[in-house]
């Protein structure tokens, strides 16, 4: 099932941010619809760095395949600004599609690229960005692969203008549109009131960021149909690691940590060890038949 699919059913779909074939697979074992590939989160785990623009398109692209390998979960993926202009763009959306990316993020940021909800971003025009709009579309082989196009605007030119190129962008053809970092519930009331009826709207929840925490519920009373967290698991699995890490060195093992944590028939159960085993098995007894 797609993205297009999932969203033709009504309702908000909710996607939570993962940045790797582990994080995808334990998603989906949760139960999951679809999830969000982060850039921000392969940075922050791939490489230990901020979301400054480090991450690369072949390390995106190499992390898009190990992920679709093990899940068949949809899977939008955050392109930052399309690793260049127009030409960069359609190859980046070329090679995620083929890795297996159900929808493809786009923003209108330009080098050196930043986190949504850090300040200091700079952008390209909206002139360029329509453009790389109509690349990525023009690239893309099926109609089921979305293009959402982001704009960064609100904290650089400000809220009026963010709602002035999102409806270039729509206008343009992108499949939804994703006005990053509205810093109130008010402005995010007035950007479902003037698009949520022409074009499904993403909201992006960042724990600590710009824009207010809402649920679920909440959101899609306002007219999204998309929300992300796309940093969560990374806040969650770091907090927990610097717990445990500093448990070991202080204690010697992990007795008092066990109770948080799979142990090695745990783990193994958890990404399908012994099925996997059986299979490799089947295959060796076809040799004897």
């Amino acid at each position: 099932m797609s993205i297009r699919d999932l969203l033709s059913e009504g309702g908000l779909l909710v996607a939570p941010g993962i940045y790797d074939a582990l994080s995808g697979l334990i998603a989906t074992q949760s139960g999951t619809k679809a999830v969000y590939l982060s850039g921000a989160s392969i940075a922050y785990t791939r490489f230990g760095r901020s979301d400054i623009g480090l991450v690369s398109v072949s390390e995106v692209n190499d992390t898009i395949a190990a992920i679709t390998d093990r899940i068949n979960t949809p899977i939008i993926v955050d392109a930052d600004n399309g690793f260049g202009n127009a030409l960069n763009v359609q190859r980046t959306v070329r090679s995620f599609e083929r890795s297996g990316a159900s929808a493809i993020q786009l923003e209108d940021q330009s080098f050196p690229k930043k986190c949504g909800h850090l300040d200091g971003k700079k952008l390209v025009t909206k002139n360029e960005m329509v453009g790389k709009i109509h690349a990525a579309l023009d690239a893309r082989n099926s109609q089921d692969t979305l293009i959402i196009a982001r704009t960064d605007a609100r904290s650089v030119e400000g809220f009026s203008q963010a709602i002035d190129r999102a409806r270039a962008y729509k206008e343009a053809g992108a499949d939804v549109l994703f006005i990053e970092a509205p810093q109130s519930m008010n402005e995010m009331n007035k950007i479902c009131a003037e698009f949520a009826h022409e074009i499904p709207l993403l909201a992006n929840m960042v724990e600590g960021g710009k824009t207010p925490i809402a649920s679920a519920k909440d959101l899609g009373k306002l007219g999204y149909k998309i929300a992300i967290f796309p940093g969560g698991a990374v806040r969650a699995i770091s907090h927990h690691m610097q717990a445990y890490y500093s448990g070991l060195l202080a204690n010697g093992n992990n007795d008092r940590f066990s109770d948080k944590m799979h142990d090695f028939n745990g783990l193994n159960d958890l990404i399908g060890t012994k099925a996997l085993i059986d299979l490799g098995a089947e295959y060796e007894d076809k040799g004897n038949e």
